[in-house]
């Protein structure tokens, strides 16, 4: 990855509990727990999905830094959902730990030396990947499920007619 491409991803990266907030607004909260089908997730429950992710995602940077090359730990996403309970804790609560946990990231990763977005570490699923792959896939995951709940919003309003 380039200087300048990822300048640009730790900025998209920053970016994120803004463009999260702002996503939100756009949502009736009368909806947000909404789900097409039996599989699909909630606006509700992908909020809080994003913020358990975060939580991984923090501890997989400070590992990456601090100790390249040992483990990751991989979760299903989806068993958290339904184990935690995803439909019953507080979006609030979610958005708020959200904000704390990006930002306190984001400012670390803005000062890393070069050579440090090169330390890899061993993701279960995803094999050895850099600090450099782990931003490109923080970068997009706020927006990729800003895409998602776009799809559940026009899936609540076909409902409505």
């Amino acid at each position: 990855m380039t200087a300048s491409d990822r300048t640009e991803k730790i900025a998209r990266y920053g970016d994120a509990h803004h463009l999260l907030t702002e996503a939100l607004k756009r949502f009736p909260k009368k909806m947000w727990r909404f789900k097409p089908s039996q599989t699909d997730w909630s606006i509700h429950e992908i909020i809080v999905h994003i913020t358990d992710s975060e939580a991984n995602s923090y501890i997989r940077a400070r590992r990456m830094i601090a100790e390249p090359g040992l483990s990751l730990m991989a979760y299903d996403e989806n068993q958290w959902a339904k184990t935690l309970d995803y439909q019953n804790l507080e979006t609030e609560d979610a958005v708020e730990l959200f904000r704390w946990l990006r930002n306190n990231t984001y400012k670390l990763i803005q000062t890393l030396p070069a050579a440090t977005w090169a330390h890899t570490a061993y993701h279960p699923e995803a094999g050895t990947i850099s600090l450099d792959n782990w931003l490109d896939t923080y970068a997009r995951h706020v927006p990729d499920h800003v895409n998602q709940m776009e799809t559940v919003f026009k899936a609540w309003q076909l409902t409505q007619a």
